[in-house]
């Protein structure tokens, strides 16, 4: 697989990110909605999930790694950092899933994990590497 595809959408939206003010970073359209500073800090938190199924899908198969986006976001307060601090995390995780990614033995893509929070479903490691750019995309469009 080309993850080159992973390290150009980080660069650009960095770019794009510069051109976006405090006030729309902060702007939430209602108490329950996330605002644009949220939805990057629950990328952050997609970062750090996928990073873990990543490592641990190439030694255990069949692990269970989900994750409760709405308490993560809301624990971390990222409504509350910094807008920088928070851009300089997701920068600081992506580039570090480029180098996991990159770093995954083609022998290793077909191993599985599964991500689910009820029934178990497996996935492969490479759908859940394209998955995470996936959602990745589909998020970053809400910014």
């Amino acid at each position: 697989m080309d993850y080159h595809i992973l390290k150009n959408i980080i660069e650009a939206e960095l770019q794009r990110f510069e051109t976006i003010s405090e006030e729309e970073w902060n702007h939430k359209i209602s108490p329950e909605k996330w605002s644009k500073k949220e939805i990057l800090g629950h990328l952050c938190d997609s970062a750090l999930t996928n990073i873990r199924r990543f490592v641990v899908t190439q030694y255990k198969e069949n692990d269970n790694i989900v994750y409760d986006q709405d308490f993560w976001v809301k624990a971390q307060n990222y409504q509350n950092i910094p807008v920088p601090g928070v851009i300089m995390l997701w920068k600081s995780l992506n580039f570090q899933i480029v180098h996991t990614v990159e770093n995954i033995p083609d022998e290793a893509l077909q191993r599985t994990c599964d991500t689910t929070k009820t029934v178990f479903q497996a996935f492969t490691l490479e759908y859940i590497i394209q998955d995470y750019i996936d959602h990745l995309q589909y998020h970053l469009q809400a910014i």
